[in-house]
Parts: structure tokens; sequence; C-alpha cells
């Protein structure tokens, strides 16, 4: 497995103009002409996050973020600069395809993270035709308050990639993906901004290209100011319904918590309501200053002896606790297991329940949830690296609780929680000391 810290330049930045502009007034874009940082954990994590924003059962997304932990394990080289493995060439043309798509789409959820936006949602639900239009919709961050943006990814791996034809892709996207959409309404607000991100490395050559297109605000001539701001200023933690639903339902699939994901379901699209109201179990694990959830609904080493957690830790337990993944011997460090920060999983969660509660029928349009400063990955490039090689702490963390821990932690589980559909998080948080 890839160690070193990843160093990827925005290579190219290049703004297209839009009437009016801006298109809700007093919206500011983050600047996007930077450096992106990250390690195998938040590449991993945002290939298995883009990879499961459909639809699919739960049961066979939450594979589809374990194959995302070993293409990165096996596709990608160590090195702080972008480079891809040997292994790649042993694989057929569209495999090699299919990889260089999915790494594209997770270095474009890295850059949005990066520059602040939390929510997201495959953006199939700009159209129901099979009119072109960008791959993910995304809230929060400098667009709170003011509507969504969108985002294209594209990724290219081929002896033919070039800094001009990566940014030729990213401008052809944008204008034939992103632009058609601005200014619109989609089911999770009005689209203002958009983003066409391309990513593309040569294999068997050491670096990455990477560039950005995205629409252009302009300012106002002559000294005039900008109208007054109209949209209304919502509160830190409000987040919108629809996305914030979206993002989990993505989010507890991956950690293996099928159930829950029934329930966003019930909430999303209607249908019978579930009379299973079992319980969905967690245990508690230190890591990194933090205390994160790790779902056991479909089991583990553990079975049904979950009273045993506070007492029973070995490390070799730990690979299995995802789901019975087979790793070999030398990469045990590697163990990819999907969890959520507690305080996130407990907001989300009893918010959940108090809609289960109340009925979708009173669905508020808003939710209050928390946003957490991520790990793994940022913007900039002077700084130390985001963790040493001997850090005994190798994850990434999103705004949204979601976190992709990298090794296993170095003290035992500290006690267990529990979510009921109607009650909401139960059981006491228990010790966090070794």
């Amino acid at each position: 497995i890839w160690r070193t810290e990843k160093k990827v330049t925005v290579s190219g930045h290049t703004r297209h103009r839009h009437k009016p502009s801006p298109i809700s007034s007093g919206f500011e874009a983050p600047a996007a002409n930077t450096t992106l940082m990250f390690g195998p954990s938040a590449l991993a994590a945002s290939i298995a996050r883009t990879a499961t924003l459909r639809s699919a059962p739960p049961e066979m997304l939450a594979r589809w973020g374990d194959s995302a932990l070993t293409q990165v394990e096996w596709l990608v080289e160590d090195g702080a600069a972008f480079a891809l493995s040997q292994h790649l060439q042993a694989l057929a043309d569209a495999e090699r395809t299919s990889f260089a798509g999915r790494v594209g789409a997770g270095i474009t959820d890295l850059l949005m993270n990066a520059l602040g936006f939390t929510w997201r949602d495959n953006a199939a639900c700009l159209s129901s035709s099979l009119a072109p239009h960008a791959d993910f919709i995304y809230a929060d961050g400098a667009v709170s308050g003011h509507g969504v943006v969108l985002a294209e990814a594209h990724g290219s791996f081929a002896a033919s990639v070039s800094s001009a034809g990566v940014t030729r892709e990213a401008k052809r996207k944008y204008l034939r993906q992103v632009r058609p959409h601005l200014a619109t309404t989609s089911p999770h607000g009005k689209v203002i901004h958009g983003y066409s991100i391309a990513f593309g490395s040569r294999p068997g050559a050491t670096g990455a290209f990477l560039h950005v297109a995205e629409t252009l605000i302009t300012k106002p001539r002559g000294g005039r100011h900008p109208p007054t701001q109209t949209a209304p200023t919502p509160s830190p933690e409000a987040a919108p319904t629809s996305l914030a639903l979206a993002s989990h339902r993505s989010n507890f699939a991956i950690m293996d918590a099928p159930s829950i994901v029934r329930w966003i379901d019930w909430v999303r699209d209607g249908g019978e309501r579930s009379d299973d109201m079992q319980p969905s179990l967690f245990v508690r694990i230190p890591y990194a200053g933090r205390v994160f959830l790790c779902s056991m609904e479909m089991g583990g080493p553990f079975g049904a002896y979950s009273d045993w957690l506070d007492e029973f830790w070995h490390p070799r337990w730990w690979p299995p606790l995802r789901r019975a993944r087979t790793l070999s011997r030398s990469r045990e460090d590697f163990a990819g297991c999907f969890a959520m920060e507690e305080r996130a999983a407990e907001g989300f969660l009893n918010a959940l329940s108090a809609i289960v509660r109340n009925g979708r029928d009173n669905l508020p349009e808003s939710l209050e949830l928390p946003r957490l400063d991520p790990a793994g990955f940022r913007l900039g490039g002077g700084e130390a690296d985001l963790t040493s090689r001997d850090s005994e702490y190798r994850y990434a963390l999103y705004r949204d609780g979601l976190a992709l821990l990298g090794s296993p932690p170095p003290r035992r589980m500290v006690g267990q929680r529990t979510w009921l559909p109607r009650e909401g998080m139960q059981g006491g948080k228990g010790r966090t000391s070794t």
C-alpha cells in the first residue's frame, strides 16, 4: 500500500462566462487554483463515496465500497507525486478506463470537500432523459443559502495524456454537461455554480494533470456595488434535508447498515413503511482523538456476543470488523473500516428517528447536523505532510462525519450504541480510556 501523501497541483484553471453573474446575488466561489493533498484512505473513501450515490441495494453498495480499497491498494504507486502502479498495465483496456473514471470521480469529491462543500448527490436527478448532465450535486460551505453547485468528473490514464488534453476535456465537459443546467432548479435547490474537473496521468510516468473549469463570477465595473444579498442566512448546522438523506444513504450503505438505508429510502421514496423496528448495533472505537461508530448490523467476528466488546480485543479481529474481508498478511495495517464520527452519527440518526415518528408528510426542509473538519486531505502544498510515515493513525474524515480508518485502532473498543427507528440513539457513551 502506498503511504506517502500525494500532492497534485491544479495545473490549469479556466472560468466560463454566464449571464447573469453571479446567478445568486452575493455568492462568491472558493478559490480552486491550488494544490490538493491526500492520502490513500482519502482517495479510496472518495471513490467509494462517489460510486454509491444511487439507489442500488445497500448490500451491493457495501461491496462496491470495499472494491475501492482494493483498487487503490494495488494500482497507485507510493511517493509524493501521483504515479500508477505497473499492475495497471496487466488489466484489460476496459478495466483501465473504468479505474481512471473512478479516480477522476474520487479526485473531484476530494477537491469539492476541500473547497468546503459537504452534502452530495448524484446529478442524475437533474433530468429523467438521457440528456448529458454533470455527475454530482454539492451543497453547504460558500453556497449555503444560495442553492447548489454542479460537479462533472473526468479521469484518463493513457500514454497520450497531456496537460493540453486534460484541459480540453475539462472545458468540453463543462460546456456540454454543466453550463446547460446553470440557473435551473434541481430537486435540491437552484443550480447557481458549476465545476468540471479533469484528472489525468500517463502510465509509467510520474506526475498528474488536474484542470478545473468553473463558472466565472464577474465583478461590477466602475465601482458599482453588487445588489443587496437577498438569500436567507441559514443556521451554521442547517443541512438541506434532501441532500443530507442522499449523502447518508451512501454513508450507511458502505458502513454495512442496510436497515438504516431502508428507513432512509422510506423517507425519500415512499412505499410501504417497514415493520422492522429492530435496533442497529454500533461499536465505539477511539481513534485519533475522536470516537467513531462502526456498524455491527451485518455481524462480525463477535456475532451475538456484543457484551464481550468492552473486554475482548485483538488486532487480528480488525479486518473482519468490516466484514470477513481477506487481506494478505503483509498488508494487514490497511484494514479499511468505514465508520461514522459519533457526534455526526448521533445527530443524523436522531433526526431520522424524529421523521419516522412524525411521518414523512411533515418532512422538514433542513436538518440541524454537525460539520467536522476534514482529515486525510486538504488544500495547500507548502505545509508539513498530513501524517508522518510512522503515525499510528491513517484515516480520512469528511465534513459529514464519514471516515475510512486505514489502520487498526491502537486502543480497544469502548462500548456500544444502538439505534432504534422510533427512539433514536440509545446507550451511554461509556469510557474512552484504554
